[in-house]
Formats: structure tokens, C-alpha cells, sequence
């Protein structure tokens, strides 16, 4: 550690944003102290379950009901289970509270890597449609940026991580810098087909997915085993341990320490800066401090809220850096669970390499040439085929040679749809300090209060007709259109709360993710979103916080910070 416990810049948060943030800085030549709450996880070495054989577990990966009393929101989400529930917090040691009548589910993994370690690694652009959408369809405040800004940066990101995937020419989703594409299988080539040639507005194309099908150095091509969760130990599957975290250490310029809970910011009134970050150490209980010229927070959207509301003095007593009002407000998500599925007659004799860690896409095709009469914005459409193993009329145990040799057989292809829809900003989705709830070190834990609007709901019968129709149109059997009842954050894409805009009167960044209030703090993650889009935002969070750290080392070595 460095004299003092001072540095250049402090990065709170070692996930998706916090990675990429110390990357940037170091490489910059900033003495950087990365702080993450969690414990250490070290690429390979700390991915216990990753080589794992299904008889090897317990359980048989299956959860059990000791873990599920443990885990009870974590739990609900897709990839937990017997191999991955170590990248997952426990939900009674890390509480938080709902609106009665209004749930939520937080998702969250707190350890070196954060959530990098568990994302569907799918990975998007976003277009003017997005970036423009608010102005002109006046639902909450313009964006202070266009694509044209974060088009360089979007470049540089998805060749870094590696992005698979292919260009399409669509206006609503820009094309990219991408590494040679995953196959479609022969069910949804099929789709793909049937779709073109149906609907003069729709494309199908394979996900863009930061899952590696070139080497890139020390990283691995995809092996196909679709266990990204469990940590990849080839490298293929971005997460900050194996690629931007390696990065920053070779500078020689990271000082990274789990076990450290920030609680709050340091704010000196005379000097009008945050000067420093408080800190708890987890395994000590040691209190402690330390000191930057710039803060970035990247905690993931409602921690680095968290951080700026449990910070609030009597300059801002309703939160640090909120003259606006804005913080807290304009908690943003997809909603989803919209399901549809349907049965191929055909492809007996062709099966799928491997597992595929990737879906297929119908980008989003409502109101980009014309205006849908019951709702504005968009929706995506994903989904995959599949061919499932065994008979499916053996739903009973069986016993013998016969049945062992039944079960072994191939059974039907299948097409499962999906789709996510974007949530419009709204004031009334909050998220607030709750003092009655406090967690083991007596720190106020957050109370979540939305839902989806009336637009959601007229987008959701939309979404779930044409699911249908799509797979109709392919001519599927069987099929089964499924409105699974959205909660609210189950999409694990939490946007807004402290939100970008050009007006310090009515957000709480400007276009450089630069508190207005207080210039020296940055806050990247996704509290700094405006609007949510309809694709997942993963991508513009990294490309959003490396453009920001050039900025702020520009600042710096102007002497303006």
C-alpha cells in the first residue's frame, strides 16, 4: 500500500465497469486502489466447480433446500446452482427490502470479478434510436451524448474483450468489430428463413456474444461447454479476472484489496471535492481510509447509489451530488419473461455441436419506420434450438435394458423464444435508504419501489403475439405462448438512479459520466443510464467507462481535478 493510504484514483467496484476502469487508469499511469467488497477470486485458480463432471457434486448440481433458505432471491436466477452458488451472495447475510405489493429481485455477486463472473455475456450497441429516444418521444431527459461519441469506444472494447458475432446493416443495431460468428443450428436456420421471407422489417442473426471464437493473448476459443458461470479457465468467457483486471496488473500501477466494504465518500465543503472513501474491512472489522485525486464509482447501479446517498452532509443532505433530486430515481430494467415454445417436425438426423453459449436474435423491428399504435419504444426477440436427449413419453422410472436404451435415444427438435422489452424512465421506480433494515455492520440497507408501466404492458401483449407468430410461420407444432409474470430487476440489467442528462437541474452526471456537483467523482456503471434501449447494456457500460477514464486523465493532467 502506498504511503499514507493515498493514490491517484480510486475505483470502488472490481466488476464489468470497476475491471475496465482500472485497466484504463493504470494503463494511463495512475496509482490505482481498486476496492471490492467481496472476496478474492483469482482467474483459474478460484473456479473450484469449472472441470467438474455432473456425478462429481452432491447433489447432482441440483439445489438444495438448505441452500435455497440461504439463497432465496439468488436462487431464481438461471444460472445458480450446485456449480456456480459460490459467485452468488447469501441473501440473509446481504438484506434488502420491496414495496409490499411491488417485489424485486436483486441479483448480485459480490467478489473480485463481480457479476463478470455470471453474465449471459451478450453484447449490443446501442443506436441513435436509443440515444434519441427520449427527446423525441418525451419520456425523461436527453441523452447528453449520440452514438457518434461512443462509437470509437464501442470499437475499442469489443476488441479487446472479443465480441463474436456478425454485421447485419440494421439502423437499430450498429454493426461492430467482431470475431468470426458462432453456427446457427438447422432448426434456426430454419427460422431464419421462414422470417426474411415473411417480414421485410426483421432479421434473424446470431448473438453477439463476448465469448471467444479466436485466441486472443492468454485467453482460449470457446470450447462449447456453455459452463461460463462455473469461470472459464480457458479465458474465452470475458470477465474481469481473466482480461482487464491480468491487464492492470502488468502495469504495475494496481493495488487491488477484497474484504473492503465502502460505506461512504469523503467530502471536504472547503474544497467542494471528495477527497477519499471510507471503508470497512470485512474480516477485520477495521475501519479505515483512503485517499484519491478521482473516484470512480462502479459498484454496479444501486450500490454506487447506495454510496452516494449514505454520503449526504449538509451541503447535500439528500444524497452526495444531488442538487438535481435526481438520485434514486428512474430505476430502470427489462422486463421479460415472455416465453414461447414449439416443437420441429423433422431434422431426425442431424444434432448440434457441443453447447452453444449463445442464442439466436430478431433485433428490435417496432417503431423504427413506423409507430405502433398501443405502445412506443421497442422489444428483442431471442431464442435457440435444441434437441433434447432421451424419449420424451418415458415420464415414469423404468427399469432394464429396454429402459436404459430409451432414454439414450435422441428426441425431438424444440425452439424456445424469448423476449426482453425496454422500461421507460420514470420517477416513481426508486430505490431509497432504509434505516429500520440494517446490515451486520449497521450500515442502512436499500428499499426498492416499481413496476412496469401502462406502455410495458401493451409492449408485453405484443412481444408474446409475435413470438407466436414467428413460430408459426416457421411451422412449428405444439405451440406454447407463456406470460410468465415479469418481477422487476429479474432481468439483472439495473439501469438509472443516478442518470446522465446535459441539465445539472435534472441529473446527476453530464455526458462524461462527471458528477456535475462534485467534478472529481465519476460514476459509470449502470446508475448513469438515461433510458434503458431494449438490447443489453453490458457493452455500453465498458465502452461509457473507458471513455470516461481518458477523460478524467485529461482533467488531471490539465490540473482541472
Amino acid at each position: 500500500m502506498t504511503k499514507n493510504n493515498e493514490y491517484d484514483a480510486i475505483v470502488v467496484g472490481s466488476g464489468i465497469t470497476g475491471g475496465w476502469a482500472a485497466k484504463e487508469l493504470t494503463e494511463q499511469g495512475l496509482k490505482t486502489l481498486v476496492l471490492e467488497r467481496g472476496r478474492d477470486v483469482k482467474h483459474i485458480e478460484d473456479y473450484p466447480t469449472a472441470t467438474k463432471n455432473p456425478w462429481e457434486f452432491p447433489h447432482g448440481s441440483k439445489i438444495t433446500r438448505e441452500t435455497r433458505q440461504k439463497h432465496p432471491v439468488q436462487c431464481t436466477n438461471y444460472a445458480f446452482n450446485e456449480a456456480t452458488k459460490h459467485f452468488f451472495v447469501n441473501d440473509l447475510e446481504n438484506p434488502f427490502s420491496h414495496a409490499e405489493d411491488k417485489p424485486y429481485r436483486w441479483i448480485r455477486g459480490y467478489q473480485v470479478g463481480g457479476k463478470s463472473m455470471l453474465w449471459a455475456r451478450q453484447s449490443y450497441r446501442f443506436s441513435d434510436h436509443d440515444f434519441e429516444a427520449n427527446l423525441k418521444d418525451g419520456n425523461g431527459v436527453d441523452w447528453p451524448i449520440r452514438y457518434k461519441d461512443l462509437e470509437p469506444w464501442y470499437d475499442y472494447v469489443e476488441q479487446f474483450i472479443g465480441v463474436s458475432g456478425q454485421n447485419a446493416g440494421l439502423e437499430q443495431l450498429p454493426d461492430g468489430k467482431f470475431q468470426p460468428p458462432m453456427e446457427f443450428k438447422c432448426g434456426e436456420l430454419e427460422m431464419k428463413k421462414a422470417v426474411e421471407k415473411n417480414w421485410s422489417d426483421r432479421k434473424v442473426i446470431i448473438g453477439r456474444t463476448a465469448n471467444l471464437t479466436q485466441p486472443l493473448p492468454g485467453r482460449s476459443a470457446c470450447q462449447y461447454r456453455n459452463m461460463c458461470a462455473r469461470g472459464c479457465p480457458f479465458g474465452a468467457s470475458f470477465t474481469s479476472n481473466s482480461s482487464t483486471l491480468p491487464a492492470a496488473y502488468k502495469t504495475g500501477n494496481l493495488t487491488l484489496r477484497p474484504y473492503s466494504t465502502v460505506h461512504s465518500l469523503i467530502y471536504d465543503l472547503e474544497k467542494d471535492k471528495v477527497t477519499g472513501v471510507r471503508v470497512i474491512d470485512t474480516q477485520t472489522g477495521e475501519h479505515l481510509e483512503f485517499y484519491a485525486k478521482v473516484i470512480f464509482l462502479c459498484a454496479s447501479t444501486l450500490n454506487s447509489t447506495f454510496l452516494l446517498m449514505n454520503s449526504a452532509n449538509s451541503r447535500f443532505p439528500e444524497g452526495l451530488a444531488n442538487s438535481s433530486g435526481a438520485l434514486g430515481h428512474y430505476l430502470m430494467d427489462h422486463h421479460k419473461d415472455i416465453n414461447a415454445t414449439a416443437r420441429f417436425d423433422g431434422f431426425e438426423d442431424k444434432t448440434s455441436y457441443g453447447q452453444r453459449p449463445n442464442a439466436v436474435l430478431i433485433p428490435r423491428f417496432r417503431n423504427i419506420k413506423e409507430s405502433h399504435p398501443d405502445f412506443t419504444r421497442g422489444y428483442g426477440i431471442w431464442g435457440s434450438a435444441f434437441r433434447g436427449a432421451g424419449n420424451p413419453n418415458i415420464t415414469h422410472p423404468g427399469f432394464g435394458a429396454d429402459f436404459k436404451d430409451s432414454i439414450t435415444q435422441w428426441g425431438d427438435w424444440n425452439m424456445t423464444l424469448y423476449a426482453y422489452g425496454e422500461i421507460l424512465p420514470n420517477y416513481n421506480n426508486r430505490v431509497e435508504l432504509n434505516h429500520d433494515l440494517l446490515d451486520k455492520w449497521g450500515l442502512p440497507t436499500l428499499k426498492m419501489t416499481c413496476e412496469i408501466g401502462e406502455n410495458e404492458k401493451a409492449m408485453r401483449k405484443d412481444m408474446l403475439e409475435q413470438c407466436g407468430e414467428v413460430l408459426e410461420a416457421t411451422g412449428l407444432k405444439d405451440i406454447k405462448l407463456t406470460d410468465g409474470d415479469y418481477v422487476y430487476g429479474f432481468s439483472i440489467h439495473e439501469m438509472g438512479t443516478a442518470r446522465m442528462g446535459r441539465d445539472p437541474k435534472s441529473s446527476v452526471l453530464n455526458g462524461f459520466n462527471q458528477c456535475h456537483d462534485i467534478p472529481n467523482v465519476f460514476v459509470t456503471d449502470g446508475a448513469c443510464m438515461t433510458s434503458s434501449a431494449w438490447q443489453n447494456p453490458s457493452l455500453t457500460f465498458m465502452a461509457l467507462t473507458a471513455r470516461a477514464c481518458h477523460y478524467a486523465v485529461d482533467l488531471l493532467k490539465k490540473g482541472e481535478l
